[in-house]
């Protein structure tokens, strides 16, 4: 027969948000468990006490917590380099038959230049550019027959070089980006590729943006 504990754990494991709440302190045990009382006595059949529901609660709060806080200090504490750039600018074109071929004509003009920031990244119905302010000319010159959806200038990328293990750690980039939402800084734009992770924000909250990534390493 299933224990209390573990129908408890059951039910919070399906509401992530509710998982969220309780690792973080702010919600009322007491509540949730008269909440719960009713899915609880179902899976357990038989009545079981608000008491016995708050103790299920707080063991597992305890319990997550640990485990996910330790994974979690782990990773952001192999965070290996953390990287500015400014004076960006962000297209986005609609896809269409010849936006690959000129994002390969630029990439050729540009290859030998180490200094310039250049990601293109396609999604199933739109293409974004992330480029150096430098690059604007050149990029409204090739692309002038493609549709062009947004423009945004005056940005600047932060990329965290990232341990191996990111991969390993629920919730990790989520951890990130909520760091940078409580402090009401907007991102732009989230690009990431296995072991790097770029943010793209306003150039008046790079500082703070960055100020707020560092303190987690």
């Amino acid at each position: 027969m299933r224990t209390v504990s573990q129908i408890v754990g059951d039910l919070i494991i399906r509401k992530p948000f509710l998982a969220e709440l309780l690792d973080e302190g702010l919600i009322n045990l007491s509540s949730l468990a008269r909440q719960l009382k009713e899915d609880v006595e179902k899976y357990y059949s038989n009545k079981v006490e608000i008491g016995t529901i708050v103790m299920a609660l707080k063991r597992y709060q305890n319990q997550t917590h640990l485990m996910s806080t330790i994974k979690l200090e782990k990773a952001l504490a192999q965070i290996i380099d953390i990287i500015v750039r400014s004076k960006l600018v962000d297209y986005t074109f609609k896809n269409s038959d010849t936006l690959v071929d000129k994002h390969i004509k630029l990439l050729k003009k540009i290859a030998k230049n180490n200094e310039v920031f250049y990601i293109f990244v396609q999604g199933v119905f739109e293409t974004n550019l992330v480029v150096s302010e430098s690059l604007k000319l050149e990029i409204e010159k090739l692309f002038v027959n493609e549709k062009r959806t947004s423009y945004t200038d005056n940005l600047s990328s932060i990329t965290l070089k990232l341990p191996s293990m990111n991969t390993e750690v629920s919730g990790f980039y989520y951890h990130i980006l909520r760091k940078i939402a409580w402090e009401g800084i907007n991102i732009v734009e989230v690009i990431s590729t296995t072991n790097e992770f770029t943010i793209v924000v306003n150039d008046a909250d790079v500082d703070k943006a960055f100020s707020i990534l560092k303190s987690m390493k």
